[in-house]
């Protein structure tokens, strides 16, 4: 069961890897000069939310507001994949990201996340 739950944290970061590739597209999708600086901006802007409110050592994060700012940040990644004429690769992401993070609720994953974080302490 470890081995099992280390291969769905890594898919969880890979989805959050995702979904800031996914703002860059967004970013890079409007063209011309601006297009560029949206599409290192967007990353770090989302970076920044997610570093604050959802990541596990989240400033401000909470068992309330770190599910709310992942269900928001995903979706926004979705919807900004979507209006960059990806819809498909959207519909993708956000079913990607359910089921990856429904499976990183399971009991033996958040068991097994609770002894790194001790051995990190």
């Amino acid at each position: 069961m470890r081995s099992l739950a280390a291969v769905i944290l890594a898919f969880v970061f890979v989805d959050e890897l995702a979904v800031m590739a996914a703002f860059g597209v967004w970013g890079a999708s409007h063209g011309g000069p601006l297009s560029v600086v949206l599409a290192i901006a967007l990353p770090v802007v989302a970076m920044t939310v997610w570093f604050f409110f959802a990541s596990p050592k989240a400033t401000y994060g909470g068992p309330v507001v770190r599910p709310v700012v992942k269900v928001i940040v995903f979706g926004m990644a979705s919807a900004a994949l979507w209006h960059a004429g990806h819809p498909g690769w959207a519909l993708a992401l956000l079913v990607f990201s359910m089921m990856i993070n429904a499976l990183a609720q399971l009991r033996f994953v958040q068991r097994m996340l609770a002894d790194l974080e001790a051995e990190s302490a």
